[in-house]
């Protein structure tokens, strides 16, 4: 696990009303603070989008439709886990939220058609001097295929 990431299991709740999920609180130890909100769809399966990094902008991660295989590498050079690549899948098959923090590139792949993700980020996003690094998808020598196993 990269340092600082984190991967929380959130529990739903369903009754014959529908269907509840708490998925950030400003009481939760992983809170950093409120910048904004945003939603991303992706319409097809297999959309990639990465990757980046911000320098002190934490984000949160929640695939509310869908599936999606995030890429996380740490670009933290005083981290021990400086250069570590790891890669989780979440969604409606691993409802969990993920934490990325500052200085970690990321990107995610859509698994499903039409996958909803809910992004939370502690700073608002700046047009004019934005707090990221891009770089493109095939950095890293990262092989985005789904293997046959």
């Amino acid at each position: 696990m990269i340092a600082g990431v984190k991967i929380i299991k959130l529990e739903g709740h369903v009754d014959d009303r529908g269907f509840l999920i708490e998925l950030l609180r400003n009481d939760d130890q992983h809170f950093v603070k409120f910048g904004q909100l945003y939603l991303v769809e992706s319409f097809a399966r297999g959309t990639i989008r990465a990757f980046h990094k911000h320098s002190y902008m934490w984000e949160y991660f929640y695939v509310f439709r869908g599936n999606s295989k995030f890429v996380l590498v740490d670009d933290n050079n005083n981290s021990d886990t400086y250069e570590q690549i790891m890669t989780v899948v979440i969604g409606e098959k691993n409802q969990s939220l993920l934490v990325v923090p500052p200085g970690v590139f990321h990107g995610h792949m859509s698994l499903d058609n039409n996958t909803l993700l809910i992004a939370i980020s502690s700073e608002v996003y700046r047009k004019e001097s934005p707090d990221e690094t891009r770089i493109a998808y095939d950095s890293f020598n990262f092989d985005w295929s789904i293997k046959p196993r």
